[in-house]
């Protein structure tokens, strides 16, 4: 459905839909992304998170919280329905990989996709734990040219 996403994306979309599954849910929202990025754990999403000090059980906590408080109307996205906000991070996601020129879309791309998409739980979430997209922006910049310079390559693709 989404064109150029790595093996490790295809591996975080399995994974949101498997969180959704464990929390009974009907439909996969950005939360259930968020927690995806977490739990897969290897991205450069995930260690940028990481770096910021947020770990999957706090996600986890915060997330819960706001999902008490919030039901989100839902699109089809294959076995399970996709709430809008989920189909609109992707699409920022596809952005976003443009904007870091990369020719693929990574982990780093659908996370800074979370952080900007407005009134989603995962949104909400990532506030609480002090993390704004312009902040993820500069980390995932510097560990991207960090990662560069230490493989000796200069690769645009995080992944």
């Amino acid at each position: 459905m989404y064109p150029r996403l790595t093996p490790r994306m295809d591996q975080i979309i399995k994974l949101s839909q498997q969180i959704a599954r464990e929390y009974e849910q009907d439909y996969v929202g950005t939360e259930h992304l968020l927690l995806a990025i977490l739990r897969e754990g290897t991205g450069v999403g995930a260690a940028v998170l990481n770096d910021a000090e947020v770990t999957l059980s706090r996600a986890k906590e915060i997330v819960d919280k706001h999902m008490k408080a919030s039901m989100e109307d839902t699109w089809v996205f294959g076995r399970l329905p996709g709430t809008p906000h989920f189909r609109n991070v992707m699409s920022v996601a596809i952005e976003e990989a443009r904007q870091f020129e990369s020719k693929v879309v990574c982990s780093e791309h659908l996370l800074l996709a979370l952080a900007r998409e407005e009134g989603s739980v995962a949104q909400a979430t990532l506030h609480e734990l002090g993390v704004r997209a312009g902040t993820l922006r500069a980390r995932i910049r510097k560990y991207l040219d960090a990662t560069e310079v230490q493989a000796g390559i200069s690769s645009p693709d995080g992944e």
